[in-house]
């Protein structure tokens, strides 16, 4: 007489014992080692909880400083970022030409100038990376920057320049200040 079910070729042969009843066989699992024979599977392990998501809600609002300050941060902000940026590298250049031909031409004046061209663009530098990532000290350090642009378009009008050469830059950080001091940008910087 045949089987219809071939034998397991890891079970015990059970022909020899005299038993007429079929050793348990379980299914094989992908991945895993099958158990001895005679040995019985372990239990299978838990499902882990599943991981928080990206997008799941949160009950916390986003901070404005850090990773969530691009979707908090207005548009003229992020305008006033990137002209500092802009600013603040050609003021490096003229900066560095001001200090070598300055010095070469005035002397000591020369280099004192190129060197306060160099804070100015290094002002301007920081003063863009606090707009951009809404660190609380760039509200002030920014209102400096655009009274200091007036003051020094003033000086330059005094000196015997045209009020109009002067006057656009007068204009505009006028308006970086008006801007800054609207209360919801204020607010922004923690002021």
């Amino acid at each position: 007489m045949t089987d219809p079910n071939p034998a397991d070729p890891n079970s015990p042969d059970t022909s020899m014992s005299g038993s007429a009843e079929p050793a348990p066989v379980t299914p094989p699992v992908m991945g895993a080692q099958a158990p001895a024979p005679g040995v019985s599977a372990p239990p299978p392990a838990p499902a882990a909880a599943p991981a928080a998501s990206a997008w799941a809600p949160s009950d916390q609002p986003p901070s404005p400083a850090g990773g969530t300050a691009a979707a908090a941060r207005p548009t003229g902000i992020t305008i006033l970022a990137i002209l500092a940026a802009i600013g603040g590298i050609l003021g490096l250049f003229g900066g560095f030409i001001v200090l070598l031909a300055g010095t070469v031409i005035f002397g000591g004046a020369g280099a004192l100038l190129g060197i306060a061209a160099l804070a100015y663009a290094g002002l301007l530098i920081a003063a863009a990376y606090g707009f951009w990532t809404l660190q609380p000290w760039a509200w002030p350090l920014g209102v400096a920057v655009a009274v200091f642009g007036i003051v020094i378009s003033v000086l330059y009008i005094l000196g015997g320049q045209s009020i109009v050469s002067q006057a656009l830059s007068i204009v505009i950080d006028g308006a970086i200040l008006y801007y800054l001091n609207q209360p919801t940008i204020r607010s922004l910087f923690g002021r």
